[in-house]
């Protein structure tokens, strides 16, 4: 009884624990967001439903609105240049998106818009940008309940394929620039080291392994 007992407290301190490091990386990952969420925007996009056809608009629609931002913006653009544009530009995207969406077919409204929103962890390329709170231009098409996509719209690392994205150096020098350096190294991701070894090898005999190293097949 006793054993079960010991047993139990010690899955249970244990579970503890666990729990603590994870509320400890959240909290720290949220104190990071809020230290260099204020040389960031982020890019939102929230379909109108989950069907695989809403799905497919919201990546067209992403890809178009993306491509007319960052052309009418140009390579110099500035965090305040990004912004005002997209105050001063709200109505027109708008209205382009719906004026695409008919085209392919869609009668969905679309609602821009400069916010707050929280965004969990996200990984573009070799930079990962913990959870928290952002300022973001959010896109919201027809009734925006299906899954969302979200990107950072400067410095700019929006990728229409963001498994395959390489983060420019030119971005990743904005941002470097932009907030602390401790902060920036927090940000970039260390390539996992992965280590492949054959368990049935250390099953064989010493003169087995031997004769597979030195005839090779």
């Amino acid at each position: 009884m006793k054993q079960k007992r010991d047993l139990f407290l010690c899955i249970t301190c244990l579970l503890i624990a666990f729990l603590l490091t994870l509320a400890n990386d959240r909290s720290n990952d949220e104190a990071l967001a809020a230290r260099i969420a204020p040389e960031i925007l982020r890019f939102h996009v929230l379909a109108n439903s989950n069907s695989t056809q809403d799905q497919n608009l919201k990546l067209k629609v992403r890809t178009m609105l993306l491509n007319s931002i960052y052309e009418d913006l140009g390579e110099n653009a500035s965090l305040e240049d990004t912004k005002t544009y997209i105050r001063s530009h709200e109505s027109i995207l708008e209205k382009k998106a719906e004026n695409y969406m008919k085209n392919l077919g869609y009668n969905y409204p679309a609602h821009m818009e400069l916010t707050d929103c929280y965004f969990p962890t996200k990984t573009y390329g070799d930079m990962v940008f913990p959870c928290g709170t952002y300022e973001a231009v959010r896109v919201k098409i027809g009734e925006g309940k299906g899954h969302n996509w979200w990107c950072v719209l400067y410095p700019p690392l929006c990728f229409t394929d963001s498994s395959y994205a390489v983060v420019p150096d030119t971005s990743k020098e904005i941002l470097r620039h932009s907030i602390d350096e401790s902060d920036y190294l927090k940000l970039r991701k260390e390539p996992v080291k992965i280590h492949v070894k054959l368990k049935v090898l250390d099953l064989l005999p010493v003169n087995k392994k031997t004769a597979i190293s030195q005839n090779p097949q």
